[in-house]
């Protein structure tokens, strides 16, 4: 955290005098700790727990479903998110306390869009895996041109909607920080505490079955505190692909099968991917092309690296 602060805008000074200001809080006198107290400190600490909180979600998610590609915007949680964000910027609520209105929309855009898919993969009182997925395929698509409907209806102000669909860190704020941290902790406790179960069910639901695990019933706790950590993260700072894909097959690499180490594994790797995503998309255009106060959007840069990662990943697990 001290290198991000020390990198991004006010990367003139050294570590003693990000570190001093720091340690003296939010009532320094100098202007580097309003720097560093009100855009610096809490832009970096809501990256870092976006990043934990995709992480984390992508390692269940892949847990559960038994498959290396599932992410958090599997159900289409995110399509839902964007949707209820958009929305929260064309009608000007999106900036209510602080951002929490953004946050809203996009936890009500996410759990709607798990409500559809879990309708529409249930038939019988019962949920198939493979229905599961397609389901969330298809209403991620049609949420998908609800959202270009949006835009459309949205005319000329779109650039702001653009932003937050290409991931934007700029406007963090200390109240998006007091609202994903206990995200975080609270989600990170409850999914290690199925850890066992989710070790269970890697050998099959049959044999998971057999040795008392719920499976219907796991599958709904994690589907539901999932949708809802992935909806707070969107809500925060728009669509960021990738991270939860790529921090759970490197925890795996580095950590292990064992869910146990790999979901706090999955949640650390996060957040220095995405950390170091934000540190390039904010130096990028001012350092290679001479732009200063131009930055890349976070989730553009996710993607950049991401993609040829992943695919260097299973290409060496093949």
């Amino acid at each position: 955290m001290l290198v991000y602060v020390r990198v991004g805008s006010v990367g003139n000074h050294g570590f003693g005098a990000i570190a001093e200001q720091i340690l003296r809080g939010p009532r320094g006198d100098h202007f580097l700790n309003d720097v560093v107290w009100q855009i610096r400190l809490p832009r970096g600490l809501t990256v870092a727990l976006v990043g934990a909180i995709l992480g984390l979600v992508g390692c269940a998610f892949q847990a559960l479903f038994r498959n290396p590609l599932a992410d958090p915007y599997i159900v289409g949680v995110s399509s839902g998110s964007a949707v209820g964000g958009a929305l929260a910027l064309i009608f000007g609520f999106g900036a209510w306390l602080g951002g929490v209105g953004m946050l809203a929309a996009g936890f009500a855009g996410g759990m709607v869009s798990l409500i559809l898919v879990y309708g529409l993969a249930r038939k019988h009182r019962v949920v198939d895996v493979q229905s599961l997925l397609l389901a969330g395929v298809t209403v991620a698509a049609l949420l998908s041109a609800v959202l270009s409907f949006i835009l459309m209806l949205a005319g000329h102000d779109t650039t702001q909607i653009l932003g937050f669909l290409l991931g934007h860190t700029s406007d963090s704020s200390w109240t998006k920080v007091g609202l994903l941290f206990p995200t975080l902790v609270i989600g990170l406790a409850f999914l290690y505490s199925r850890s066992r179960r989710l070790n269970a069910l890697a050998v099959g639901e049959a044999s998971a079955e057999r040795l008392g695990v719920d499976v219907r019933r796991l599958t709904k706790e994690i589907l539901l505190v999932g949708t809802a950590m992935t909806a707070a993260a969107v809500g925060s700072v728009g669509i960021v692909g990738f991270i939860g894909l790529v921090a759970p097959h490197l925890a795996r690499r580095l950590f292990g099968v064992d869910w146990r180490v790999s979901l706090p594994g999955s949640a650390l790797l996060g957040t220095i991917v995405l950390l170091i995503a934000d540190l390039i998309g904010q130096r990028a255009l001012s350092e290679i092309m001479q732009r200063p106060g131009m930055e890349v959007n976070v989730g553009i840069v996710s993607a950049l690296l991401g993609a040829p990662s992943l695919l260097i990943l299973l290409r060496r697990s093949e």
